[in-house]
């Protein structure tokens, strides 16, 4: 049996130079809409140190810009708070849908990397989480939204249903067969009504 076809772990580090040199490919390509298209020479070299925390960190800033949430914390008078919240739901998901591999590898990759951590759960997530709780308070304060016991866990609740069926149910190990469209629809649907006064 040749090296290029043995199976054991070892015939890995015929492409790559280490464990760390794998996870910077699949960081970099992991959601790309052509992967591979200038491949790296083989095996791929172990990035620098920090390089690639630095990329993820760069995606992440380029991802967390959601136009319709940030619009709407500059909104000085709200007109249709359903479409609102809407837009603002319909944006996270396709957002999280479009990077659905790259958002599990980091919730995965996390529990090993503190400084991914940092930058994943304390800084990107919960800055994300923070905007949603901060449009959630003053919604609500402006009497658009329900009130709810706590503004923190509506804002959570909002993210991970929008995580599991963008993102999670697709490595669900007991699937419910679904169109991605079908999926979105319903989780915003349930989330407008669950939060939209029927009068505004």
């Amino acid at each position: 049996m040749s090296p290029t076809s043995s199976a054991s772990p070892k015939a890995l580090y015929l492409y790559v130079e280490s464990k760390e040199a794998l996870f910077d490919l699949v960081a970099r390509y992991a959601d790309s809409d052509r992967p591979f298209e200038n491949p790296p020479p083989l095996p791929v070299a172990t990035p620098k140190p920090g390089a690639t925390l630095d990329y993820v960190r760069q995606r992440l800033l380029e991802n967390r810009s959601l136009a319709a949430l940030g619009a709407a914390l500059g909104r000085q008078r709200v007109t249709n708070a359903r479409a609102e919240i809407a837009a603002i739901v319909v944006e996270l998901y396709q957002a999280m849908a479009h990077n659905r591999h790259g958002l599990r590898l980091l919730d995965r990759a996390a529990a090993d990397m503190p400084e991914l951590a940092a930058l994943w759960f304390a800084g990107a997530r919960g800055g994300l989480i923070a905007m949603l709780e901060q449009y959630l308070r003053d919604r609500t304060r402006r009497g658009k939204l329900r009130p709810v016991p706590d503004t923190s866990v509506a804002a959570r609740l909002i993210i991970e249903t929008v995580v599991f069926w963008a993102v999670h149910r697709h490595w669900d190990p007991h699937p419910q067969t679904v169109r991605d469209d079908i999926a979105q629809a319903t989780v915003v649907q349930l989330i407008c009504d669950a939060l939209v006064k029927e009068s505004v």
